[in-house]
């Protein structure tokens, strides 16, 4: 089964710039019989144990919160790049791979004492990961899990993020 979907997930070498190899995910989200599997898979780790909202993070992880939310029957919080959320925003700049980034999360986005579980497509050397969290607990938020699609062993980002729950469906 794990395979099948891996076989979905292409490699884009130098994308987005040379010596990275991209995990392209969108051949695995065209598939019907695949995209499903992948929400059930991680809507199934979540039943019963309280999850109030799911967090996504930006852009991939919209798509697997947003689905993952409707399953479990909770709301979806976004985390975004600078600029894109309307309201008043609470911010974090962080080191990714290639380069440095920022990422913001209204303030209001949910109540103190909130059980979330971040979800994104990937987790490499878990910068992205790590500066989501810290906006999460400005919120006075419990992480309940860190849920990925893929997770890039090699990278260490496991290791950056040891003090949390991870769940990874698929390794390379």
């Amino acid at each position: 089964m794990l395979d099948m979907l891996k076989a979905k997930i292409r490699d884009i070498p130098d994308f987005p710039q040379k010596g990275i190899v991209f995990k392209d995910i969108t051949p695995l989200l065209a598939d019907p019989q695949a995209f499903n599997m992948v929400i059930n898979l991680l809507a199934d780790r979540y039943i019963g144990r309280h999850v109030d909202r799911i967090v996504g993070v930006e852009a991939r992880g919209f798509i697997l919160g947003a689905a993952l939310a409707y399953k479990l029957n909770t709301g979806l919080i976004l985390v975004r790049k600078p600029g894109k959320l309307p309201a008043e925003t609470l911010q974090v700049a962080y080191e990714l791979e290639y380069g440095v980034g920022q990422l913001e999360i209204h303030y209001d986005a949910m109540p103190p004492g909130s059980r979330v579980v971040l979800v994104d497509d990937l987790i490499a050397t878990g910068g992205t990961t790590y500066a989501a969290i810290s906006l999460i607990k400005k919120l006075q938020c419990e992480v309940v899990e860190l849920a990925f699609l893929i997770e890039l062993c090699a990278l260490n980002g496991r290791k950056r993020l040891q003090d949390y729950k991870i769940f990874s469906l698929l390794q390379y």
